[in-house]
Order: structure tokens, then sequence, then C-alpha cells
């Protein structure tokens, strides 16, 4: 039978999946009767072995769809970027850009730069900077160095003084954008675990306009709420 909650989303805290804690949030669902947060160790597939029955892969988010008299989800989804989409257009939200709107294409390529440009070289510089040191530190060092030359896009578009990536508001673009150079910076993912190896985040070499944007999203209600949802629970390791 369908659970209690119509939402369930399995989340590390600051991982990718924090995209789609977020947009429960800026969506205004109430935790445990909207949705429902099972926290998880990173990585999960080593300190979960039980979630792979879930996510084969091991990865977060897991996020699945109920709805009352379900005996099997709606919706399995892994992806950060796709979720938010989903949820969103499933709801009737203004946070997705419909195709009517001018600047469609535009949502469309932030989103999925988000993860395939921007947060996936932050996952390399991770595994092999910070994990795995000694196998491949010049890739870590390549990746990282990556990550910021694949900014110039953003700083460019934002360079124009524009409160948000497109459509004049803001959007589910925003969010998976954000969330990349968020990770980068010292609350961050990354950005922590280097400062932890006397390094500087990521962070440190945005250029001012991009600063002062995710400065702007870190301040919204929202994401201050799905960060208070996970305050406390130990990143790394068992609680």
């Amino acid at each position: 039978m369908a659970p209690h909650a119509r939402f369930r989303l399995w989340h590390c805290a600051r991982a990718r999946s924090l995209r789609v804690l977020w947009m429960f949030e800026e969506l205004q669902l109430q935790r445990h009767s909207q949705y429902s947060l099972e926290l998880l160790s990173f990585p999960p597939r080593q300190h979960h072995k039980d979630f792979l029955q879930k996510n084969i892969l091991g990865t977060i988010p897991w996020f699945e769809h109920w709805e009352a008299g379900d005996v099997s989800p709606r919706a399995a989804m892994s992806e950060s970027c796709a979720v938010p989409i989903y949820l969103a257009t499933l709801l009737g939200s203004p946070l997705v850009v419909q195709p009517s709107e001018r600047d469609f294409s535009s949502f469309l390529n932030w989103c999925f730069a988000a993860d395939a440009t921007l947060t996936f070289p932050q996952a390399i510089t991770m595994r092999y900077g910070v994990f795995e040191r000694g196998r491949a530190d010049a890739a870590a060092e390549d990746y990282a160095r990556w990550y910021l030359a694949r900014l110039r896009f953003l700083n460019s578009t934002l360079d124009d003084g524009r409160e948000y990536l497109c459509a004049n508001r803001f959007t589910v673009a925003d969010v998976c954008v954000a969330y990349a150079l968020f990770s980068a910076s010292p609350p961050g993912l990354l950005g922590e675990a280097l400062i932890a190896m006397g390094r500087e985040a990521l962070s440190a070499r945005y250029k001012p306009q991009t600063a002062a944007y995710l400065k702007r999203m870190m301040e919204r209600p929202a994401f201050c709420a799905a960060r208070s949802a996970e305050a406390g629970f130990a990143q790394f390791g068992e609680q």
C-alpha cells in the first residue's frame, strides 16, 4: 500500500539531492504529511547496503511519488535536476518555464547544464581529491579547473545584473544551478572538504556577479528551510 506521504526522498545532507529537498520547500510542501525524508550517510552505497534494494546504483537522490491506493510508486527517479522539473510540472507551479514562453529553451539548457556541466567535474574532484587521494591527483586538479572554466557562460549571463537565470523569475533552473555553486562553497560538500585539507573552496574564485547570485539563492527562505531539515545529521559514516 502507499505510504502516508505523497512524496518520498532519500537524501544525504548537502549532496545533490538537496535540489529536491529545496524544491519541496519552494513548493511549500509539508514534511511528514506531504513529503517524507530519509536521511542517509554519504556515500549511501557504502553505509546503507539495504538502500541498494531501492536504487541499485546506490546514488542519491532517490525519489518516489505515491498516491492513495498505489501498490508501487507511480514515479521513481534518481536525477536531481529531473525531479524538481517533475514536481513543479505535476503541481502546476510557475517554477517551470512553459514551451510557450520565450525562455523555454534557456530554462532547459540551464537545468541540464547544472549537472552535466557544473556538478559532474565537482564529483571527479571530490572522488580523487578527497576520498581516493593518490590515485588520480592530476584528474582532481584538472576537473577543479574545468569546473571554474565552465562558469564562463554563467558569469556572462549574470553580467547584465539579472536576478534570476531566465524568464525574469525564480525557476527550477535556479535551484539546479545554485546548488552546484553552493556545493563548491565553504558550507557545501566539496567546499568544506577542500578547506579541511588546507585548501581554499573553489567558490573563492567566483566572479563577483556569480558570488552575489549564490548569496541571493542561499538567502531564500526555502533554501534555509531545506538546510534546517538536514541539520544535525552525520554527513559521513553512520550517525
